[in-house]
């Protein structure tokens, strides 16, 4: 349990999947807590807020996923009853198995959090923490790529793809953060629960950290279905790929597989996890949101252009799938690449 008054015990746990910039970025944030902006302002420096170490399995050195050495801290096994275990972004292929060093570094997370520890991940880190059980109830959420694999493998999970940040469980003891820049949300809500709101503002300011108010949906390049090897499936959606503004693409697709309706619905949410409907839809947004990012066209002539006769569904479908309008979507990017002095192409 977090109290405040003494620097929480806090274990980032090393991996050699983790990502090293997300890694030490919380290593270094959680240090400035009550000395970077007393530092600023001449002031003396606060008693620290967080005791945080780098800590993997072994306490062994390993490279990460660009092969920089990392050296730990120490073992897991140093820090028994840590208040606070986060667990980075992790470099994982989704469509491979979890590694099988995953299991005792669960039950380690797992232990502790029976003794009280408060656990956290961020983005795909939160395919460990499921390795627990720990997730089974509750809501959490993950990087948007992941999200697939996630409800996949862990069904259990009530998953909030569209959010950033989600405190769950008994005393809100289990944080989940979506993408990897989403560790400065996390943090943020961290040192807002045990230093105080007066704190997260300083550190949000010495650090530029913005929270992603908006959710995670509008940053995410929708995946349209996992891969398999259903060949018969795959040339419908080869087919759907070049015409997915087709007045009615899934009959055609339909007919393109010479099965009959029922066997090619049945075997097209098999081989994709999707229905024929929510694959052209994916398609079609996906779309939109690379001409709303790169031209000036209206919306609803971008509607009629990835195949939408009523532009009110369009905008419907574009909400559901990105979690803002178009409208929204399009001023987000465009005036946020202008400002930065990056310029896109007309």
């Amino acid at each position: 349990m977090l109290k405040s008054g003494s620097a929480v015990e806090t274990v980032v746990v090393g991996l050699p999947w983790a990502g090293t910039s997300t890694t030490f970025a919380i290593l270094d944030v959680l240090a400035s807590v009550g000395r970077d902006w007393e530092m600023l302002h001449g002031t003396p420096s606060q008693r620290p807020a967080f005791k945080a170490r780098l800590l993997s399995y072994d306490g062994l050195p390993y490279d990460d996923p660009n092969g920089r050495r990392i050296t730990p801290e120490g073992r897991l096994s140093d820090s028994p009853e840590p208040g606070l275990i986060i667990v980075p972004d992790l470099h994982l292929d989704p469509s491979a198995p979890a590694p099988d060093t995953f299991a005792p570094i669960a039950q380690w997370i797992h232990d502790a959090h029976e003794h009280g520890a408060v656990i956290a991940s961020v983005c795909s880190g939160a395919l460990l923490l499921a390795e627990t059980g720990l997730l089974n109830g509750i809501e959490a959420t993950t990087h948007w790529a992941y999200s697939d694999v996630m409800s996949q493998r862990f069904p259990q999970v009530r998953l909030q793809r569209q959010r950033v940040l989600v405190p769950a469980g008994d005393d809100h003891r289990i944080i989940t953060a979506g993408g990897a820049s989403a560790w400065g949300d996390l943090l943020l809500y961290l040192i807002a629960r045990i230093a105080g709101a007066e704190e997260a503002r300083r550190v949000a300011k010495i650090y530029l950290i913005e929270p992603h108010a908006q959710g995670q949906m509008c940053y995410a390049s929708l995946a349209a279905g996992r891969q398999h090897t259903d060949q018969v499936i795959a040339n419908t959606q080869a087919w759907a790929a070049e015409h997915y503004d087709d007045r009615n693409p899934v009959q055609t697709m339909a007919q393109t597989s010479n099965l009959s309706r029922r066997s090619f619905l049945r075997r097209f949410r098999k081989a994709t996890g999707q229905s024929p409907l929510e694959y052209v839809q994916t398609l079609r947004v996906e779309e939109a949101k690379q001409m709303l990012e790169t031209t000036d066209a209206a919306v609803d002539d971008i509607a009629a252009e990835v195949g939408y006769s009523e532009p009110s569904s369009f905008r419907s479908v574009f909400r559901k799938h990105v979690g803002i309008t178009a409208s929204a979507y399009r001023k987000k990017w465009r005036s946020s690449f202008r400002q930065s002095g990056i310029r896109l192409p007309d």
